[in-house]
C-alpha cells in the first residue's frame, strides 16, 4: 500500500495534476465526489478527509454526522477529459473507502459491505469473480426529466450497423475512454431496443469491477454529454419494448483455479458451483430489492399476460435455472474447449441501477450460504419457462420473482441473509427509503389512469 501511495504522490507532481476527485457512493449507488488539491493529498492518505455524512442518501444521522473518507491508490486514475483542452489530464480520481473518526469502518458504506463479504469468501479460500454486461439507452436530451416521452436515436435492433447510427460513435468514444482508465470492454454492440446499446466489461474480481460499473455509468452519461445526447440506465424507459438489464457473470476461483469447473461433469459444473447457484436460486426473492431496487425494475421483470406477455421482453421473472435456457433466472454458459476458467454462472435479473457494491454482497453471500449448508440444486428447467402454465410450473417447483418493489421489501425484510450481508445499518435504511418510494409512487395518478378512466367514468 505505501509504494502505491508514493507512486500516486509522484505521478501527480510529475504529471502536473491539478485536482484529485475522490469518490464514493450512497447507499443506493448514486456516485459522490468532491475534489482536493495535491497538496492535501498525502494527508488523505494518512489521515482521511473529513465531510458531513448527514448530507449522504443513508449515511449518518445528523447527531454522528463526521466521517472519513480514505482514497483507494489502487484505484487512482488519471481522467482523459476536462472543461478545455488545456484542462485535459489535469484531473485525477480515486475511489474512497469511508471510515468513522475512529478510524473502524463505516457501517453505510457500501464500499465497506462488500469488502466485508469479500473477506468472508476468502477465509473459505475463495475469491470471487464478476463480468456484468452494462445495457443503457441513448435518447434525445431535450425534454429529458419534464415528464415528456423519451425519443430514442434511432431505430435499430440486435447488432446493427448503419451509416446513420450516431450512437456508433459514442459507443467507440466511450470505450477509449473505459480503456483509457483501466477499465477494459470486452463486447459493445446495439441492444434489441431502439437506441439500447450494451457494453460488456471484462471478468475481474468483485470490488474492482464494482468500482468500474461506476465509473462505467459516469462515462457512459459523460460522452453522451458532450454530444448533446442522455444516457441512462433506467430499466424500462420505453414501453412495448426491452428494458436494460446488467445480467452478471459469477464464478469462484481457488487461487488460480476455477472452484466451479468439474471436468468430468456433464455440465462441466463441479459440486461448489451447484451448491453455489442453489443458494442463489434459494433466496433469489429475497435478493431481489437490492438487484432490483426501482419501481421502475419491475416494468422490467414482467410476469404479465395477454397483451402484456412477457415474452415479449426476455427478462427473468422465474426461480429457475438451465443450461443455454435465456428464460432461466441464473444460466449455465457452455465452457469454452480447454478453457476451464470460462466456467460460470449468469445471473440474470439485475439490472444497471443496481448498487452493484450491494448487488454482488447479497449474490455472493446467498452462493457461499449454498455452499456452506449444502444446498441441493433442483431440477433444471429444460423448456421455455416464460411459456410454460402456471400449472407447469408449481409441478416443477418454479417460483415467481417479486412482482413489485414493495413484495420484493416485503421479501428482503424477512431475509436474515441479506440483514447480516448489508449490515444492520444499511438494511434497515435501505427498507425505509424503498418503502418511501413505493408510497410516493402508488400516490401519483398516471397519465395511463387519466387515458383510460377519466372519460369513461
Amino acid at each position: 500500500m505505501e509504494r502505491q501511495r508514493e507512486y500516486v504522490l509522484r505521478t501527480v507532481e510529475e504529471r502536473g495534476v491539478r485536482l484529485i476527485r475522490l469518490w464514493f457512493t450512497d447507499v443506493l449507488g448514486q456516485l459522490k465526489s468532491f475534489a482536493i488539491s495535491p497538496a492535501e493529498l498525502d494527508a488523505a492518505f494518512t489521515e482521511g478527509m473529513h465531510f458531513d455524512g448527514s448530507a449522504i442518501d443513508g449515511f449518518s444521522r445528523v447527531q454522528e454526522s463526521d466521517v472519513l473518507a480514505l482514497p483507494d491508490p489502487k484505484t487512482f486514475e488519471i481522467l482523459p477529459w476536462g472543461p478545455s483542452p488545456e484542462d485535459k489530464n489535469s484531473t485525477a480520481a480515486m475511489f474512497c473507502d469511508i471510515s468513522n473518526l475512529d478510524g473502524t469502518p463505516f457501517a453505510g458504506d457500501p464500499r465497506h459491505v462488500l469488502k466485508r463479504n469479500l473477506a468472508a469468501a476468502s477465509e473459505k479460500g475463495f475469491t470471487f469473480f464478476v463480468a456484468p454486461e452494462m445495457e443503457f439507452f441513448y435518447f434525445e436530451s431535450e425534454g429529458v426529466g419534464q415528464g415528456r416521452a423519451p425519443v430514442p436515436l434511432d431505430d435499430g435492433s440486435y447488432f446493427d450497423l448503419t451509416t446513420t447510427d450516431v450512437a456508433n460513435d459514442l459507443r467507440r468514444k466511450t470505450i477509449h475512454m473505459l480503456e483509457a482508465l483501466g477499465i477494459p470492454v470486452e463486447y459493445s454492440f446495439h441492444e434489441d431496443s431502439p437506441s439500447q446499446h450494451e457494453i460488456d466489461l471484462r471478468y475481474t474480481d468483485a470490488l474492482s469491477m464494482a468500482d468500474n460499473v461506476m465509473a462505467c455509468r459516469l462515462i457512459v452519461r459523460e460522452i453522451a454529454m458532450q454530444a448533446g445526447v442522455h444516457a441512462t440506465f433506467m430499466p424500462k424507459p420505453l414501453e412495448g419494448v426491452q428494458g436494460s438489464g446488467m445480467h452478471t457473470h459469477i464464478s469462484l476461483f481457488e487461487g488460480d483455479t476455477n472452484a466451479f469447473h468439474d471436468p468430468d461433469d456433464p455440465y462441466q459444473l463441479s459440486a461448489i458451483g451447484k451448491a453455489f447457484m442453489a443458494g442463489v436460486l434459494r433466496h433469489a426473492r429475497e435478493l431481489t430489492a437490492v438487484t432490483n431496487q426501482l419501481v421502475n425494475s419491475y416494468k422490467r421483470l414482467l410476469h404479465g399476460s395477454g397483451v402484456g406477455s412477457q415474452t415479449q421482453f426476455e427478462a427473468p421473472v422465474h426461480v429457475s435455472w438451465g443450461r443455454n435456457n435465456r428464460s432461466a433466472l441464473v444460466r449455465v454458459p457452455v465452457t469454452k474447449p480447454g478453457k476451464s476458467t470460462s466456467t460460470r454462472l449468469e445471473y440474470r435479473a439485475p439490472d444497471p441501477a443496481c448498487n452493484p457494491y450491494l448487488a454482488f454482497s447479497v449474490l455472493l453471500a446467498a452462493g457461499l450460504k449454498g455452499i456452506e449448508e449444502g444446498y441441493e440444486l433442483p431440477q433444471e428447467a429444460e423448456a421455455n419457462v416464460w411459456t410454460m402454465t402456471d400449472a407447469q410450473r408449481a409441478a416443477e417447483g418454479i417460483v415467481p420473482l417479486p412482482t413489485s418493489l414493495a413484495e420484493a421489501i416485503d421479501e428482503m425484510e424477512r431475509s436474515d441473509l441479506v440483514r447480516e450481508a448489508l449490515g444492520e445499518h444499511i438494511f434497515e435504511w435501505f427498507l425505509r427509503n424503498k418503502r418511501a418510494e413505493w408510497d410516493l409512487y402508488r400516490a401519483q395518478v398516471t397519465p395511463f389512469e387519466l387515458t383510460r378512466y377519466l372519460g369513461s367514468w
